[in-house]
Formats: structure tokens, sequence, C-alpha cells
């Protein structure tokens, strides 16, 4: 009987009891977290993974910024501030982040990984001080690292700074991206090679026109989100709850934007209604819009590479995109377009985001928007995941592709599209019939309108003259027919 008596009292030792609204809980002795953390680590286990590190960093940075802020108000004795910024540190460093539990998606509209940011720096702060963990009477969770502040103001200016540290990192592979299209465009601006409209044959057009053409929506695209970034600067810190400043002092009020502006060094602006900041999240579509066209861009240019690429003696093969692995496990030496495949898959999870994040969006109501976690879950994933896959894109694809400059020739002079060029010079109905002839009998568009006796063989060469079909205006225009 005293052996089991003993082994209990053994566990009890490694556990502290806290207590909330809800009731009592025992914590883990050396967890930094408390029992509110705990209780929404228990409730939300939806995705298994936890808060983005950066997430983590932005709350910390807020947290400092409220105590600097509060301690300058007056309301905040200097060793408890002292305590809460050397524990905000040690978490804007990289520490203690195992010790954020709630799940990335969680109910709630960020309450609990707010009292799970100010649960591990209170207790941190309480060990600085020379206390124990869960001493609350030191420096308690609300009362002091969440003073001045709500869940409702602290968790979607977290969500912009961490959006807002996230963009640029995309931005960059995106210019890298831009400027290995450009290097294409140039390499390539004299191979000659087939246009294509619905997947038919069209008129001829260089292959440099059409990596020029990437390079042009890339611009766009990087344009896009370097203006969207505006929109996540303003912030409504101090709004506390719904807006309306509560529990805020106005002296707090006035001077936690600038305050984490130093920390941060963001642009930061505080809202000029802070209850339209609290109530409405639609920075955030457009964000998230401007990132989904952006992968729509990039996916569309993947297509077209693979498309290109296609073969490489049964399709087009008109380029050769770099061969990064085997590409089946039956079919000896199959090498498939893993890397353009990637950056589709990478346009269509970003895609899918962008319809939860614009749901989410939409279903706020009144003075709050509860589903802030979701929005963030998605949003992070879909810059993080843009960043990477461009990288990939540009290293392992963009920067080897080829060109197989004899098969473009031999599409263009075998294809019908060409009479696109005589049309000026014999009428439509007279080029359309030698079109037919051509597709009919298989013979190029040349040799059958000069058996037809439709042009002679040096105006054919004038009008067919691939270079000049590159480009504006009609060639030879003294040989049109009258």
């Amino acid at each position: 009987m005293n052996a089991i008596v003993d082994r209990k009292e053994e566990k009890r030792k490694f556990f502290r009891m806290e207590s909330d609204s809800i009731g009592s809980k025992q914590v883990p002795e050396d967890a930094y977290y408390g029992v509110q953390s705990l209780r929404a680590a228990e409730n939300f286990d939806i995705t298994g993974l936890k808060l983005h590190r950066d997430f983590i960093k932005s709350l910390a940075q807020i947290k400092k910024a409220a105590a600097i802020a509060n301690n300058r108000a007056g309301l905040l004795e200097k060793r408890i501030e002292t305590a809460i910024i050397k524990a905000c540190n040690e978490i804007i460093e990289g520490y203690l982040h195992d010790q954020f539990i709630v799940d990335a998606i969680q109910g709630g509209a960020g309450t609990s990984v707010n009292m799970n940011a100010n649960e591990v720096i209170a207790n941190r702060a309480i060990e600085i001080l020379g206390g124990k963990k869960g001493d609350y009477s030191i420096v308690h969770p609300n009362d002091h690292v969440n003073m001045g502040q709500s869940t409702n103001d602290v968790i979607p200016t977290a969500g912009k700074i961490t959006a807002l540290k996230l963009l640029p990192k995309a931005i960059k592979q995106l210019k890298e991206l831009y400027k290995a299209l450009e290097a294409k465009a140039e390499e390539f601006d004299d191979v000659i090679k087939m246009g294509r409209t619905q997947m038919q044959d069209a008129v001829p057009i260089r292959l440099g026109q059409e990596f020029k053409a990437y390079s042009a929506v890339v611009k766009r695209d990087i344009s896009r989100l370097e203006k969207v970034q505006d929109e996540l600067k303003v912030v409504n810190m101090g709004g506390t709850a719904i807006g309306t400043g509560l529990n805020a002092d106005e002296e707090y009020l006035r001077i936690i934007v600038p305050i984490l502006n130093s920390i941060t060094n963001l642009d930061l602006k505080q809202s000029d209604n802070l209850i339209d900041a609290t109530q409405n999240l639609d920075c955030f579509a457009v964000v998230s819009a401007a990132i989904k066209t952006c992968a729509i861009s990039l996916s569309k240019i993947a297509n077209d590479l693979r498309l290109m690429s296609s073969g490489p003696r049964a399709g087009f093969g008109e380029i050769n995109l770099p061969p990064r692995q085997n590409g089946s496990s039956i079919m000896p030496g199959k090498v498939n377009p893993v890397i353009a495949e990637v950056m589709n898959q990478v346009a269509f999870n970003i895609i899918g985001n962008d319809v939860t994040i614009t749901m989410a969006v939409e279903a706020g109501q009144l003075e709050l928007n509860a589903f802030e976690p979701v929005i963030f879950y998605k949003l992070f994933e879909s810059i993080e995941t843009l960043a990477k896959g461009v990288n990939t894109f540009v290293e392992n694809c963009v920067k080897g592709i080829t060109a197989n400059r004899e098969r473009c020739k031999e599409l263009v002079d075998n294809s019908v599209g060409v009479i696109t060029a005589i049309c000026p010079h014999v009428g439509y109905k007279k080029a359309a019939e030698v079109a037919k002839i051509a597709i009919k009998t298989g013979k190029p568009v040349r040799e059958i309108a000069i058996q037809e006796g439709v042009l002679n063989e040096s105006e054919l060469d004038e009008i067919l003259d691939p270079m000049a079909m590159t480009k504006p205006g009609i060639p030879a225009k003294h040989l049109i027919a009258k």
C-alpha cells in the first residue's frame, strides 16, 4: 500500500495545479504554457501542425511592445516590464517555441494562441524574477502580459506582421524567376517555332518571344505582391475587444504602434477606424488574391513548358527540360517534367487556400471575425509554398531549358498555319483552298501554292520568311494580288 502511495506522490511532483474559469487542471510542472493552452491543445487536435515560427515571433514582438508601452504609461512596474521583455526576446530569438502547443486551426478567434503566448511569457518572466512557474502572483498572463490588449487586436496584428515577413522572400524568388526568363528570352530570340491557339497551329512565333511573355506576366505579379504589402501595414493595435479601445490607456493607445514599429522595423500604421479594422479582414483576401493570381500565371507557364517538351519523339519536342530524376518504375529511360508538375501542384494548393481564405473573411459577424486562425494557416502556407515552388522552378527547370532548333524549324515548315501569311496576297478564299489541300494531302503549303499556281517560288520566299512572320506588318506588300 505504501509503495502505491509513494508512486502517486512521485507522479504528483511532475505536475502543478492551475485553474481557470472552467475549473482546475494539472499542468506539467516544467511546462511554460498553462491551463488555457493545455485545454486548447486537447480541444483542437485538427492539423497536427503547430503555429508558424514567424507567427510566434510576431506575437512576442507585440507582447514586448505592449510591456514597454504600459510601463511608459505608468501602468506596469519596471521589474515586470524588464522580465517580460527578456522573455519575449528569448522567444524572438527562437527559444521556447516548443511551448506553443496550440494547433494552427482552432476555435475562438485566436484566444487560445494569445493565451498560449501570455502564459509562456508570464512563466518565463516569473522564472527570471526568481519565482516558480505557475505562481501568477508574480507575473500574471492576463493582468500583466496581456495588459491593454485583447485577442482581437493582438492576433490580426500578429498575422499581418508575419505575412509582411514572409512576402519579401516570395518576391525575391519571383525576381529570380523573372531574370531567368529574361535570359532565356534573349537566348532563344532567333529560334522560330510554331505558335498555337486552342492547341492548333496558328502562325510562327519566336521561342524568345514566348519566354519574354512569361517574364512580362511574372513582372506584373511581382508588382502586385509589392503593392499589397501596404494592405497589411494598417493594424488595429489599441482597439482591444471590438475596436473601442476599452481597457487601453490613452497614452498606451498613442504609443503602442510606434513602439511596435521600432521593434519590427515595419512601417505599420494604426488604423484611423479601429472598429472597422477589428471587424473586417478584407486585407487578407486582397493579399491572398494577389498570391492566387501569381500562382495561376506560374501554372500556365508550367503547362506550356510541359507541352513544348512533350515527347521526346512523339510529342512537340520543341524544348528540353533538365532531367531531374527517373520518371517511371516500369518504363526504362522515361524522364518526366517533375519540376513543372510540382509548380502546377503548388498553384492548385494556393488556389484552394484562396477559396478557404475568401470564405473565412466573408464569415465575420458584427464586431469580430472569428476565423483568423484558418486564414493565417492557409495564407502563410500559400506564401511559403509559392516561394519554395518558384525556387525549385528556377533552379531545377527554367535555367536549364534548351531549345531543339531543328525540330522547331521542321514543325514550322510543315505547318498549315503559315497560310495566314499568304492570305493578304491571294485572299481568304483562295488561301483556305490551299490549306484544305495541304491538310488532306499532308504536303507543305509552299508546295501546294506553287502547284496550284497561286504564287511563284520567289514570291513565297519573301512572304514565308519565318523571321518576318514573327513581326508586325504584311511581308512583300507589292505582291498583294489585285
